[in-house]
């Protein structure tokens, strides 16, 4: 699915962006965020943009004007057949919006201008994991588009409580900690090399009342010593020909518990990856409405929580606008996540980034 590979090399120019606003090389400091959630996001935006504005976006995003639209609607149609996760984006106006816009986006909700209502919905679409929108409306606020993206999933094969106790976990700085450490044993074909990376996956099973649709994998990846998210991260998602079996005939892991939670303005990072056209006074919109429009700013708040039973995760993606002016084997290998490391968390066949974080620092239970 075309959206698949646009979320992919979205994310590959991102992920650089908070590697940096998140301390820079090396994985000093922690994050997550959600490629997904910020690529459903702009490109619900990118639907309404016109010519300069829209060419720009298009060279960020790979969709812009009606081509986004059909992305849009096909990605988060597509997300929501994946078992265990919720999508859902909301727009909220002062001023009118285009029919043909509203009818191009026939799976996202529209209305006037309500914080209060805005803070409730994402409150209730990310079951109070994140209470209100992650921007302040003000009165310039003349259009808020809001995706959250909800992921709730039990391990297929959780770990064993009784075998989780503290271990050494050294940090990017170098500073050891001891943190409540999760053991299990890797299944075949669950574990493989890229370079000299580590990936483990693990898949989720929905929760009570989910779906029947595709599995999430999440992806832990244990990076060469040294490497920084942006280099890292991507890992999860390398081609299989980039891979190559773990020569051992056992493979083992232990995982600290974690739960990560960032708030990023994305403002400055899309000012970088060559955004400036949408968010300047000469921004064109005007396939979302006949007022003029640019971005004021496009805010992010994703948690990600890992632990013995499963993995859950939140996204809220915020964009308003303003007006526009059991033996021991012979050869056997443990993959001790003991330093920085990766986690993705892919949707379905198409493996789409719903996930990313940086644990850099020491865990957070």
């Amino acid at each position: 699915m075309a959206y698949a590979g646009a979320v992919r090399e979205f994310a590959e120019r991102w992920l650089p962006e908070m590697e940096r606003s998140a301390g820079g090389a090396g994985g000093a400091g922690d994050f997550v965020c959600s490629p997904v959630g910020m690529w459903l996001a702009l490109a619900s935006v990118a639907a309404g943009a016109r010519g300069e504005t829209a060419e720009e976006l298009r060279g960020l995003l790979g969709v812009a004007g009606d081509g986004a639209a059909r992305a849009v609607t096909d990605g988060a149609r597509a997300l929501a057949g994946t078992d265990a996760v919720g999508v859902a984006t909301r727009v909220w106006s002062r001023v009118p919006v285009l029919r043909e816009y509203e009818e191009a986006l026939p799976d996202i909700g529209f209305g006037p201008m309500d914080p209060d209502a805005a803070d409730a919905w994402v409150k209730e679409a990310t079951d109070g994991m994140i209470e209100r929108l992650p921007v302040v409306v003000t009165a310039d606020t003349l259009l808020l588009l809001v995706n959250a993206l909800v992921l709730k999933a039990r391990w297929e094969d959780p770990f064993d409580g009784a075998g989780t106790s503290d271990a050494l976990f050294t940090d990017a700085g170098g500073v050891g900690h001891r943190v409540p450490t999760m053991r299990r044993r890797v299944g075949a074909g669950d574990a493989w090399a890229v370079g000299g990376a580590r990936v483990v996956e693990m898949r989720g099973a929905g929760v009570a009342g989910g779906g029947a649709g595709a599995a999430v994998r999440v992806r832990f990846v244990l990076g060469e010593r040294g490497a920084g998210p942006a280099a890292v991260l991507p890992l999860a998602w390398a081609p299989r020909a980039r891979c190559s079996a773990i020569d051992a005939e056992q493979v083992t892991m232990a995982l600290p518990r974690l739960a990560l939670r960032t708030r990023t303005d994305a403002t400055g990072q899309l000012g970088a990856l060559g955004v400036r056209w949408a968010m300047s006074d000469a921004a064109d919109f005007s396939g979302m409405s006949s007022e003029r429009l640019a971005i004021s700013q496009v805010v992010q708040e994703a948690v990600v929580r890992v632990a013995e039973l499963g993995v859950e995760g939140v996204a809220v993606t915020a964009v308003p606008m303003r007006p526009g002016g059991a033996y021991v084997p012979r050869r056997a290998e443990h993959i001790s996540f003991d330093r920085p490391f990766g986690v993705v968390v892919l949707a379905g066949a198409e493996e789409v980034p719903l996930f990313a974080a940086w644990q850099g620092g020491c865990p957070a239970v």
